[in-house]
């Protein structure tokens, strides 16, 4: 199952509210939660959706959970729970993905709800993909677990030793932004990173759990970017003459807008490896990892060609390299700090990162950045200054305009 947070895409008028009967109650159906036209998602009067789906008005500013739908439709949860004739109240459209999983950490109601329900009736009350936006799929985890040189090939590039415990560190729930959101550059640092990882989201409490019984705490998986400032960070090769790092990573690492984070929650089950669900892609193992970036500047070279305007491949590694997989980390992480149900683990990085390259690679005001994990899905965000403006005619100001297109 694959679960995502969606707002209405700008533009989109205000769900009207329905009768039992599937006509309309009027414009003041809207009006009555404050929804002014543009600012919410639905369908014009006497379009209706069904007698199911009694949304009423949906905010421009509010997300919601939903299951995105193989045809790319976002089904929200309030709207399944309609068509499937649960008793509740609207109040099931504010809870979070971690609130969900709090409650049910395998979905069973959600899974027993989609499999009764009639496939052409989820489909017509579910949000075409042109008409919403995601975010974060966690917007604000209770904990983020972030691990360091946990891919061996990252580790070669760093001439390290091999560690024998991960190196963990924490990241702030301020720096959680979704897919299309803008990395802002803090105007202190001047070698910005980027880190394509595989991201666990816990679906159920674990407190000194064993490998073995780990991944039935695992709800599933997601995309991350861990954005990371070299030089805040300590990093030798990130440091100008004369400059120090922190002495740790919080500020390095932790700072807001630094960690993308999406856009799908991929259950466990779900994960596809090379087309198909196997044991392999709902452990973690075998997923392909990729970042991508698309320069201002034609810093970067291809083929001997400065470009500006195309992407390149910047890290392409594999889950098969971690050197602690998933339910090890959740096993030792869970011997100290209990982790609860919607908290986030970065797992690592592969090699290819900006700081290590010949010349090094850092971003840059007007780029964008891609990360992508294979079965999992991709991040696409532009990075601006501390203000959040891209130069003009850049790649970062390109894809700005295009994420906040009206529908």
């Amino acid at each position: 199952m694959r679960l995502v947070t969606i707002r209405p895409r700008a533009g989109v008028a205000p769900r009207v509210a329905q009768e039992a009967d599937g006509t309309a109650k009027g414009a003041a159906a809207g009006e009555a939660h404050g929804a002014a036209a543009g600012e919410g998602y639905g369908a014009p009067a006497g379009e209706g959706y069904g007698p199911a789906a009694l949304l009423g008005a949906w905010m421009a500013d509010e997300f919601r959970v939903a299951i995105l739908l193989e045809s790319g439709a976002a089904l929200t949860i309030g709207a399944l729970a309609r068509v499937a004739g649960w008793p509740v109240s609207g109040a099931i459209d504010q809870l979070t993905l971690a609130e969900l999983l709090a409650a049910d950490p395998h979905f069973s109601a959600i899974r027993e709800a989609l499999e009764a329900a009639d496939e052409q009736a989820l489909q017509e009350v579910a949000v075409p993909p042109d008409r919403f936006c995601f975010g974060a799929p966690i917007p604000r985890p209770g904990k983020i677990v972030g691990v360091g040189y946990n891919y061996m090939d990252h580790i070669r590039e760093q001439g390290l030793a091999t560690p024998t415990r991960p190196v963990l560190f924490s990241k702030f729930a301020t720096s959680v932004i979704g897919d299309g959101m803008p990395i802002r550059r803090p105007s202190g640092t001047h070698a910005l990173d980027l880190e394509a990882e595989l991201a666990i989201v816990i679906g159920r409490r674990a407190r000194r759990v064993s490998p073995e019984a780990a991944m039935d705490h695992v709800a599933g998986y997601t995309a991350a970017n861990d954005v990371t400032a070299r030089d805040w960070q300590g990093q030798p090769k990130a440091l100008r003459p004369g400059e120090k790092g922190d002495g740790q990573w919080l500020r390095a690492k932790g700072s807001d807008t630094f960690l993308p984070l999406g856009p799908i929650l991929v259950t466990a089950d779900d994960v596809r490896v090379g087309g198909s669900n196997g044991a392999g892609g709902a452990t973690g193992r075998g997923l392909r990892v990729r970042s991508w970036l698309t320069s201002t500047d034609g810093r970067l070279m291809a083929g001997g060609q400065a470009t500006a305007a195309e992407p390149i491949l910047m890290q392409d590694g594999n889950t098969s390299d971690l050197l602690f997989g998933v339910a090890e980390l959740v096993s030792i992480i869970s011997r100290e700090v209990t982790l609860d149900p919607g908290d986030v683990i970065i797992t690592g990085t592969p090699s290819g990162v900006g700081v290590f390259r010949e010349p090094q690679v850092f971003l840059q005001p007007g780029d964008v950045v891609r990360v992508e994990v294979e079965g999992i899905g991709s991040l696409t965000n532009p990075i601006t200054d501390e203000d959040g403006h891209a130069p003009a005619g850049s790649p970062a100001a390109a894809a700005m305009a295009m994420w906040n297109r009206p529908a």
